[in-house]
């Protein structure tokens, strides 16, 4: 089936105004806050520079002092975060190719973001900026729903990002088995998960802030072999094989898991907000950029791969990229994409490890947990929660590829489902509620845009496998009987939790 490149061209011009439109608010909050501090220093002209180091933006709740003392993410490393959080590169999309065909692969990462993408970016950054602190969705879920919900939210999300990231370790092994055939199983295999998880989790425990500027070379890293790619293949480009589709060979289930996996965790940077310089300006802008960063890491590479070699759907799994940048450039162009595939994984892992240990770390300091997931290192990184995390990244490794997408797919879906709830009913509660950046949409608007991404949601749950369900079933299981627990702990007092009391009042009965 062939339609006319018009289409995809109206799509483009749709997509750029949508960026623009987000764009916009982010340039007017940018102004609006401006105006509130100019007012602030005619209202207290003598107060000089102490008054401006102790400022804090009209309407605007600080960041939790106790790590003040650390250093801060800026918005270059937040971007790149952000990046690895959701995508990491086009390595894991070839599948889209293989499930529905060039077109719908295409037209699947440059239209699902509107549907799933901006809407989960938006209501991070409005909900984050709401909430600057290191409990993130956790934090939400518990303002709008009680404590016990928001516990059940952080161990949904927790538990889909370690399974998520006892992925990582073995893709990058895949990419060097080819190099190292040892690596391919058995014992050797083993050792080297073990010992590629535990030098990520001591670079993750070194500082947010390497991690961030570790992200951005991996991130540049992993894309620049991409555009060599496009550079070389402009003389063979076929745009016909881009309008290909045959409705009577598509694997619906393939196809939708590859496109959610691939541009979800929006919300995960969410727990890594109080660690974020001025997150009020910074979160909303690195969100930003990160999307178009995501949607062009995507979208370029497979309008590069299908229209420069020769269609054959069977071919387009996990790797295939490496061919095709044989067959464009030969030996050395495999080789860096080789290389840039298995370090994305790197950049993943670190990100994902982050994000998991300081989620950990913000429920701890709400006394959702013990207080030592609170303590910190000498760089300022929470020890326990990412040992804790490493621990289940090692006993989840032996999980499948498909069986990670599916599950962490699962739960996943559970937690977006409060967090659209949380974010409708925050807005319903609490209109007057400071809000650094707000998307501009009424109480109706934000109902309208929670629906499209609900109705993928349902179609995801949907299609998982009978073991799937049953799997993540009994995790959901297991939160719901572990909160209650850990209460009866701290009323025995066999185990010590404490609430911080700088934190934003959300009348939790933990405090």
């Amino acid at each position: 089936m062939q339609l006319k490149p018009l289409l995809l061209r109206t799509w483009l011009v749709s997509l750029f105004l949508r960026f623009g439109f987000f764009f916009n608010f982010i340039k007017k909050q940018r102004s609006l806050l401006s105006s509130k501090r100019t007012l602030a220093e005619m209202v207290d002209p003598s107060s000089g520079e102490a008054a401006a180091a102790d400022y804090v933006e009209l309407g605007e709740r600080p960041s939790s002092p106790k790590s003040e003392k650390y250093q801060k993410v800026s918005v270059i490393p937040l971007v790149f975060l952000i990046f690895y959080e959701v995508s990491g590169g086009p390595f894991g999309v070839e599948d889209s190719v293989k499930a529905a065909g060039p077109l719908l692969a295409l037209l699947g990462f440059l239209l699902v973001p509107f549907v799933w993408s901006v809407p989960e970016a938006l209501i991070t950054a409005e909900l984050g900026t709401m909430f600057p602190e290191n409990g993130g969705y956790v934090v939400w879920v518990s303002s709008a729903l009680g404590p016990y919900w928001g516990f059940q939210q952080g161990w949904m999300k927790w538990l889909s990002g370690v399974i998520d990231n006892a992925l990582y370790p073995v893709l990058f092994l895949d990419y060097l088995k080819s190099a190292i055939p040892a690596l391919e199983n058995g014992l050797p295999r083993t050792v080297a998960v073990l010992v590629l998880t535990v030098v990520l989790t001591y670079m993750s425990y070194r500082g947010l802030t390497i991690v961030g500027w570790v992200a951005i070379f991996l991130g540049v890293f992993s894309l620049l072999p991409f555009i060599f790619m496009g550079f070389i293949a402009i003389p063979r480009l076929n745009p016909a094989t881009w309008f290909i589709m045959d409705l009577d060979k598509i694997d619906w289930t393939l196809y939708l898991n590859t496109l959610f996996w691939n541009l979800n965790y929006w919300d995960s940077i969410s727990t890594l907000t109080g660690e974020v310089e001025n997150p009020s300006k910074t979160l909303p802008k690195g969100l930003f950029y990160a999307l178009l960063l995501v949607v062009f890491g995507y979208f370029f590479p497979l309008l590069v791969g299908t229209g420069a070699v020769p269609l054959n759907r069977e071919l387009w799994t996990d790797g295939y990229f490496s061919n095709i940048a044989k067959m464009l450039g030969g030996v050395w162009l495999l080789t860096w994409v080789q290389a840039a595939a298995a370090l994305s994984n790197m950049g993943m892992f670190l990100a994902e490890m982050s994000s998991d240990s300081f989620q950990l770390e913000g429920m701890a300091s709400r006394g959702m947990l013990p207080e030592l997931f609170a303590k910190r290192s000498r760089y300022g990184t929470p020890l326990v929660g990412i040992l804790f995390s490493a621990s289940g990244v090692i006993l989840l490794s032996w999980l499948s590829f498909q069986e990670i997408i599916a599950a962490e797919n699962f739960l996943y879906c559970f937690g977006m489902i409060m967090e659209f709830i949380a974010f409708v009913k925050l807005r319903i509660d609490r209109p007057a509620e400071s809000r650094p950046y707000k998307i501009p949409v009424g109480t109706a608007g934000a109902i309208l845009m929670c629906i499209p991404p609900t109705l993928l949601i349902l179609v995801v749950l949907a299609i998982a496998s009978f073991k799937v369900m049953v799997v993540s079933m009994v995790a959901v299981m297991i939160g719901l009987a572990l909160e209650p627990c850990l209460r009866y702990s701290e009323r025995k007092r066999w185990l010590k939790f404490t609430m911080n009391p700088d934190l934003y009042d959300l009348c939790s009965p933990y405090q």
